[in-house]
């Protein structure tokens, strides 16, 4: 470029401006790509405190957890056929005493599997690619009728790296009729 007032070379404020933008945006996305996520303490399987850790990992396969009425396959989970789940959001998963009797969302068996529900369990980062937990408790209903709560702690593990979902599960009873609500 070359100034009409004589001068030598300039480059007009905004193009210094854009490249400085696309500078800051490359570095971003660099520095996403060397982000590695912190692997919880968790062993795969059953752990002292509750908790449960299980490979996710095969893109091709359903791991089914909970008597099967669970489904895990990467970052997708779902209920099985029968069963469904409710959202009840960013609650403290003891403070969760009774559950709701109805309003259970089924899963859509279709080309691409999901559950309306449980389908949004995480927030992905784009600046670091990694997928971390909401932290909502699902309220879920098993295919023979039994009621469970649900919250997903992690998405990482040391054994397997992604898709090695930490979950907390238990067992527990339907609010009885006319009750106020589901948390204490």
């Amino acid at each position: 470029m070359v100034s009409v007032h004589g001068g030598g070379l300039k480059a007009p404020l905004l193009v210094w401006a854009m490249a400085v933008a696309f500078l800051l945006l490359v570095a971003s996305l660099l520095i996403g790509s060397f982000t590695k996520p912190e692997f919880p303490p968790y062993e795969l399987g059953l752990h002292a405190d509750s908790t449960y850790t299980l490979d996710a990992s095969r893109g091709d396969q359903w791991r089914w957890w909970g008597g099967g009425d669970l489904g895990f396959r990467r970052n997708h989970v779902i209920t099985a056929a029968g069963a469904g789940a409710i959202d009840l959001g960013l609650v403290p998963f003891d403070s969760v005493t009774e559950l709701p009797a109805d309003g259970y969302i089924p899963t859509s068996f279709a080309a691409d599997t999901t559950n309306a529900a449980i389908g949004k369990w995480y927030e992905y980062s784009m600046w670091s690619h990694l997928l971390t937990s909401r932290h909502h408790v699902y309220a879920i209903r098993t295919a023979a009728g039994e009621l469970a709560k649900l919250e997903i702690l992690a998405y990482y593990c040391r054994d397997v790296g992604a898709a090695c979902y930490t979950i907390r599960y238990k067992t527990s009873r339907p609010r009885a009729t006319g009750s106020p609500g589901a948390r204490e």
